[in-house]
């Protein structure tokens, strides 16, 4: 299958000067190409966003929201093609891919809706002082994969609602959705507010230390994000990096394992396991351990794995070969160091498939536990004393998100104060939205993305201070 799927720099679509294969993970298989920018097609879509940028920003916020708007209602237009566009190239069942453009529409209308308003700090007979806040130019945002349309969605929102222009780079494996979104867009907003360009993960570097890039928006892993941030640093451009993460959760003594499991579960297994957010360490205290491993393992048992186009999968394959490999080595180290209650291997034919796992009986130094695995394998650790599970909880360098689960919430809010993470959930884990605060803690992040604190994360903040005539 073939596709001409373009770049989209300055109000056109471009073909680039190279071409990009595409996977489909469920066959491992080339299915289609599409453009492929260089660093010719970088410089000139960010030579396009510059030059919009005025003129974007002397718009106002209102005209800027409509068309913000308009966006988000393309994007419900499209929903059955931009979701069949996500199953074909991440892998996520079909049900999910409509879960992710809803929120990516939901993210984008409440976005859309804030403002920072000036903000008086100081209005007497002496002075009077103001908070404002002003674009700050082009912005570079750079998306994962295994949630391509959401996280273009909640970069491009807050920017452009600013008045800055974006260069959007997807992931090289998840191209389609995004340039769609790009074609779209093209019809809405001014040439050069929004482009979009794709490239074989050789164009990040050279966003990132672009003079004309005044902010550089990450999501990817930790080792990506620092380098990022290195890039960035000699010209001390504003990043906001959501980088990786290795959540710990921890089950107190009292929980209701018929209560928690499925949750866990879910909290665990969505999108294959590859999530950042996702729950990934799971630590229970020892008299409802065995308990919950089984409750957990018949779940895994039940999963239906296969192609996200077919009806009722529940889980999909991995993203690319690179994180099936990763998760082979995970396997490895949980058959060495453990016990696998259920899964354990890859599964047969073509694709990158493996089946849902659960390990006890891991010391914390495995792989698995130590790493941020992104696939659909949960080692299920014990402990006694509570100081203990914490300690082990929070020795990660990662800090992105934690839980804790008891059928006490006043227990549970005790211990999740004491979690070293962004973002510590009480008897759920993933809960996340628009209107909330997404901030990692330690190697998981720097800066916040999502709510008014994350759309300050696009403003140059500028102080007004005046002082009164004084009488004579």
């Amino acid at each position: 299958m073939a596709s001409n799927a373009a770049l989209l720099i300055g109000g056109k679509l471009v073909e680039g000067t190279a071409r990009l294969d595409v996977v489909n993970p469920a066959t491992g298989q080339v299915f289609t190409t599409v453009s492929c920018a260089t660093e010719r097609e970088a410089r000139d879509a960010v030579a396009a966003a510059k030059q919009a940028q005025p003129g974007w920003a002397a718009a106002g916020l209102p005209a800027r929201r409509a068309l913000l708007l308009r966006f988000a209602d393309e994007m419900g237009a499209n929903a059955e093609e931009l979701a069949a566009l996500l199953v074909l190239e991440q892998g996520k069942p079909l049900a999910e891919a409509h879960q992710e453009l809803a929120f990516a529409q939901a993210f984008v209308r409440h976005l859309a809706g804030l403002e920072l308003p000036v903000e008086v700090v100081q209005d007497d007979a002496t002075h009077r002082v103001e908070i404002h806040h002003k674009p700050l130019g082009v912005v570079a945002a750079i998306a994962a994969w295994n949630f391509p349309l959401l996280i273009a969605a909640y970069k491009i929102a807050p920017a452009l609602l600013l008045g800055n222009t974006v260069v959007l780079k997807p992931a090289p494996t998840t191209p389609l959705a995004s340039l769609r979104l790009g074609a779209l867009a093209r019809d809405i907003f001014p040439p050069g507010v929004l482009n979009v360009i794709t490239d074989r993960n050789d164009l990040g570097a050279f966003l990132t230390a672009h003079p004309d890039v005044a902010k550089v928006s990450f999501t990817g892993s930790t080792a990506t994000g620092k380098k990022v941030m290195e890039s960035a640093g000699p010209r001390l451009k504003r990043v906001t990096l959501e980088l990786g993460g290795n959540d710990g959760a921890i089950v107190l003594d009292d929980a209701s394992v018929a209560e928690i499991a499925p949750k866990i579960f879910g909290s665990a297994f969505y999108n294959c396991g590859q999530v950042c957010l996702a729950l990934k360490r799971l630590y229970v205290h020892a008299s409802i351990h065995d308990e919950l491993c089984e409750a957990l393992a018949e779940l895994a048992n039940a999963a239906v794995v296969g192609n996200g186009a077919e009806p009722g999968v529940t889980i999909g394959p991995l993203q690319n070969a690179m994180q099936f490999d990763k998760a082979g080595r995970f396997l490895a180290a949980a058959r060495r160091d453990g016990k696998i209650l259920t899964g354990g291997a890859a599964l047969p034919g073509d694709g990158y498939f493996v089946a849902p796992t659960i390990v006890r009986d891991l010391p914390d130094g495995n792989e698995l536990v130590a790493e941020e695995q992104f696939a659909p394998i949960l080692p299920v650790l014990t402990y006694h004393d509570i100081d203990e599970a914490l300690a082990r909880v929070n020795a990660s360098p990662y800090g992105l998100g934690g839980s804790v689960w008891s059928s006490d919430p006043q227990r549970a809010y005790a211990v999740a104060q004491r979690l070293d993470v962004g973002t510590a959930w009480i008897n759920q884990h993933l809960h996340f939205g628009p209107h909330i605060p997404l901030v990692g803690a330690k190697e998981s992040g720097v800066g916040v993305e999502f709510a008014a604190e994350g759309l300050a994360e696009y403003a140059q903040m500028s102080v007004i201070n005046i002082a009164r005539q004084q009488g004579g």
